[in-house]
């Protein structure tokens, strides 16, 4: 039998065998070509594969993002996490037709909460009182549960059909999810950071991918937090001298339509 006879093997071209009665080629002949992107980032610019690049969202959700979520019933302006969405919504559709994945990393608690610590119940609500983790919001939905209004997606964004959902139960979304998996299997090594809360969720899930190996480039036009100004410095600060690289949203649309 020839060549063209082996049938593939794989759930993406990054990491895919071709098998037939006889052989299997682990060789991954259909690894794509360096798609070599410049970009101007802090604390210097950089060159990028966009062909091994991803945008991480992270937890644009009700909760954190509308009127009616966790956030507001704590009475928290959520003015600043709801800033990444104007630029999202210019930066999404971009992706997309440049085939850079999309992934959308969102909390998404288990009713049971039987993997949720007491730890993690007391960061979102200290004292106890008033509806927490997985609670339901007086007159609103469960906070952050899988499948509530809470955990939904803005409305103001469109994540589309082949974009790529992760659900997380941790500040880090690479903490007992797949995300790790998932990104190793789709070959990619570079990823773009976005969303709420930046020194929280967006700043974890991103020291760990710097910890697997990963590079990493913050959005700086595209996260939010209601957190002190100085939360945001300081997240500032360590992404550009320890873990990788500022840039922003028109810097990357420009880059990828050069």
């Amino acid at each position: 039998m020839g060549e063209s006879s082996m049938k593939p093997m794989g759930s993406h071209p990054a990491n895919r065998w071709r098998v037939d009665s006889t052989r299997a080629d682990l060789s991954r002949a259909e690894r794509r070509p360096v798609r070599a992107v410049a970009l101007d980032a802090q604390p210097q610019s950089v060159m990028v594969d966009a062909n091994r690049s991803a945008l991480i969202v992270v937890d644009m959700q009700n909760d954190f993002c509308a009127k009616g979520g966790y956030l507001d019933y704590r009475g928290i302006d959520i003015t600043p996490d709801r800033a990444p969405i104007a630029p999202l919504q210019r930066l999404v559709p971009v992706l997309r037709a440049q085939d850079v994945p999309v992934v959308w990393l969102n909390w998404g608690v288990r009713p049971d909460l039987l993997n949720i610590h007491p730890s993690l119940l007391h960061a979102h609500t200290q004292d106890g009182e008033g509806a927490g983790l997985g609670e339901r919001i007086p007159g609103g939905a469960e906070i952050l549960r899988k499948g509530s209004w809470g955990a939904q997606i803005v409305d103001e964004l469109n994540p589309g059909e082949r974009d790529i959902h992760v659900t997380k139960h941790r500040f880090s979304g690479f903490w007992d999810t797949e995300l790790d998996s998932i990104l190793r299997n789709m070959g990619l090594c570079t990823l773009f950071f976005a969303g709420v809360n930046a020194d929280q969720c967006v700043m974890t899930t991103l020291e760990d991918a710097s910890f697997l190996g990963y590079d990493v480039l913050m959005l700086r036009d595209c996260v939010g937090t209601t957190s002190p100004d100085y939360c945001m410095q300081a997240t500032e600060y360590n992404v550009k001298l320890l873990y990788g690289f500022m840039t922003d949203s028109a810097a990357l649309i420009k880059g990828l339509q050069a």
